[in-house]
């Protein structure tokens, strides 16, 4: 509402009428709104109204319901004051002629976090929520410009949360994976050889000091590679490939140089171990080698237990002993939450040993597949992970969402090959199952015959799908395209990303269906800014993070994605390649991808609470349980997904398609 029927009447005082040359010329002078054209801003001059306040008063005072407007300073002096719990005031910023204030409040509908009091006399342009919000969604600069104080204001709020984290609820604690630095373990300066020096030479330098490593320059002093122990016994003592007098270290070293910045956290440290398949990491500053870290520096600081944890899973020998280690793999997940790790980290280390566990299953399934004497695949088949754990966002480990891309079986053998792998995907099923990933309730799994498909079939059916008015249809379409796969021959999954691209380029069908289906269900925030909570049942006073937060981040992303031929699933991987082709601003990005990573961050947070206390991880949460702060990012990620629900609507719906469905 407006000033002029708010709560402190007595201290506001009547403006002196402003010509609409003058609210022009402040609003020229004004960011960011000498960002619009003069035309809207012309326009706008027209509709805003002024209001003035003498010293001592207040505009309004923390913990007020949102006057629903932005304030831009003509004149005067205003102080951004905070109380604290205990009565004490501080002033934290001061606004003057042409800055603004109120902005964060009037977009996110929260109550003032702190109070705007007059120091000098103030005279002020009132900007409504509907015209600020008008001016948004038509000009993206403008717009950008609001998405990155927000996106700013939650990293702070996110920043202080995971900060405050109790180890009392998380006390597992192994070792500081995400306080401690690269730089605070690492070798330096790093020994090295030349790329054409005798590996004898370089065997003698690494006997002379100890180590079980050493990285090979090239003539300007660039990395070129690691020459290792396990290479030297390799390829010159198990397969004698050179012989060893007359042999250069370019010959035997592993140009697979994996690099990480000395900046890092071990925990990032371990992720790209882990991915890159290695034990060594050439640490790099500015394209220049500063220093060296191995398996063995993270032994010596307890920080293995991801890492052996991975090579543990590759070498278990039976589906019993890796179903064991997949209650070891859950463990992970209190650690790298006691040790304040953000969600990005949580998401990489956690997926990737779900993933190498599925991998390790299905190179098990394989072998029993070969004793019972059904022989080798029939054809080359490609196998897929969908869900959170192809987007990377699986903690807990959730039900399972995959699916088989098989070759187009040669004529007359269709049934035979369906029939191979109906048995492979009946043994993978049923391993995830026995390592604790539960079955689809809906069946989305390569068992169903819906879900395990030629690459020929697979094509038809995605064209049937992007022309199809069925809400099924649709269904299938929005699990499909979060697609990744873990293996096989990929190239099969990478062809048929091509014809699913081509599919809803010649059908606008899709999208408009998919974005239908995305704005069912709005977030649960309300107009006021209140939090809109379950009425009855057994989450009653509660709200759902996933079904009405989160998804809505991904299901957007992934609509953007499918218009911009981007294969990759995760979101913040969406998000940030949509950025790099310009489907989205740089600040709309950091906004979106702030509030998912808030509602993961509450999301993982809880769940993981409920599964310590025996209870089964649901995603919901009391909104109310939370501390004040809390709520407040909450309600900041939820006013982020609107947003992005309405740019969505705003660029995919198409109105004529809406009288046909």
């Amino acid at each position: 509402m407006p000033p002029d029927a708010g709560e402190y009447p007595e201290q506001t005082v009547k403006a002196e009428p402003m010509t609409k040359q003058e609210i022009l010329e402040t609003l020229l002078k004004s960011d960011p709104f000498e960002l619009l054209p003069e035309s809207v801003l012309e326009d706008l001059a027209e509709k805003v109204q002024t209001r003035s306040y003498p010293p001592g008063g207040y505009v309004f005072k923390q913990g007020d319901q949102s006057r629903d407007c932005m304030f831009i300073v003509v004149s005067g002096l205003v102080e951004i004051t905070v109380t604290s719990d205990r009565g004490a005031e501080s002033v934290v910023g001061l606004r003057r002629a042409h800055d603004f204030f109120a902005e964060t409040v009037v977009l996110s509908q929260q109550r003032y976090p702190a109070s705007a009091r007059v120091r000098e006399e103030l005279t002020a342009l009132v900007i409504p929520r509907p015209l600020l919000e008008r001016l948004i969604h038509a000009h993206p600069e403008f717009s950008g410009f609001f998405n990155a104080l927000l996106a700013e204001r939650m990293r702070l709020l996110y920043e202080e949360i995971v900060a405050e984290q109790s180890h009392e609820n998380f006390a597992r604690m192994e070792s500081p994976l995400f306080r401690k630095r690269v730089s605070e373990i690492m070798s330096a300066p790093v020994i090295t050889c030349r790329t054409t020096d005798q590996v004898t030479e370089a065997a003698q330098v690494m006997a002379e000091r100890d180590i079980s490593a050493i990285v090979a320059v090239d003539a300007d002093n660039r990395p070129r590679g690691v020459l290792s122990e396990k290479s030297l016994v390799h390829f010159l003592i198990a397969r004698r490939m050179y012989p060893i007098d007359d042999c250069r270290v370019e010959r035997v070293m592993n140009s697979n140089l994996v690099t990480i910045g000395p900046d890092a956290f071990l925990g990032q440290a371990i992720v790209t171990m882990l991915r890159g398949k290695t034990r060594y990491l050439a640490v790099m500053e500015r394209n220049e080698l500063v220093g060296m870290i191995t398996l063995m520096d993270l032994v010596r600081t307890r920080s293995t237990g991801t890492l052996l944890l991975s090579q543990d899973i590759e070498s278990r020998p039976s589906i019993d002993s890796l179903a064991a280690i997949g209650r070891e793999v859950d463990a992970i997940l209190n650690t790298l939450v006691s040790e304040q790790a953000g969600v990005r980290e949580i998401f990489d280390v956690m997926s990737e040993l779900h993933e190498r566990l599925s991998r390790r299953i299905i190179a098990l399934c394989e072998e029993r597949m070969r004793m019972e004497g059904r022989g080798r695949p029939p054809v080359e088949y490609c196998w897929i992970n969908m869900g959170s754990a192809a987007r990377y966002e699986q903690t807990l480990r959730t039900d399972q969402d995959n699916a088989i891309i098989h070759a187009d079986p040669p004529e007359g053998e269709a049934e035979s090959v369906d029939a191979w792998f109906a048995r492979l995907s009946e043994l993978i099923v049923d391993a995830h199952a026995q390592c604790g990933f539960v079955r689809c309730s809906g069946d989305v799994m390569a068992t169903n015959p819906k879900w395990r498909r030629s690459l020929g079939a697979w094509v038809e059916a995605a064209r049937g799908w992007t022309r199809s008015y069925d809400p099924e249809d649709t269904r299938i379409l929005t699990i499909l395209l979060d697609y990744r796969p873990i293996w096989g021959n990929t190239a099969l999954a990478e062809e048929f990303w091509g014809e699913i691209f081509t599919a809803f380029e010649n059908a606008i069908m899709a999208r408009h269906m998919m974005t239908r289906d995305e704005f069912q269900i709005k977030p649960p925030i309300s107009f006021m800014g209140t939090f809109i909570t379950e009425k009855s049942g057994p989450h009653k006073d509660q709200i759902d993070l996933k079904r009405a937060g989160a998804v809505h981040i991904v299901n957007g992303a992934r609509i953007f994605a499918i218009k911009n031929r981007i294969s990759e699933p995760s979101t913040f991987g969406r998000l940030r390649l949509l950025t790099e082709c310009g489907a989205l601003s740089a600040e709309d990005a950091e906004f979106f991808g702030a509030s998912f990573e808030t509602l993961m961050m509450f999301r993982i947070r809880e769940n993981l609470r409920k599964a310590n206390q025996g209870l089964a991880p649901d995603n919901y949460i009391d909104p109310y349980s939370l501390r004040k702060r809390e709520r407040m990012i909450l309600k900041d990620a939820l006013s982020g997904v609107s947003q992005f629900q309405k740019l969505v609507n705003k660029t995919f719906s198409v109105p004529w398609l809406a009288h046909l469905t």
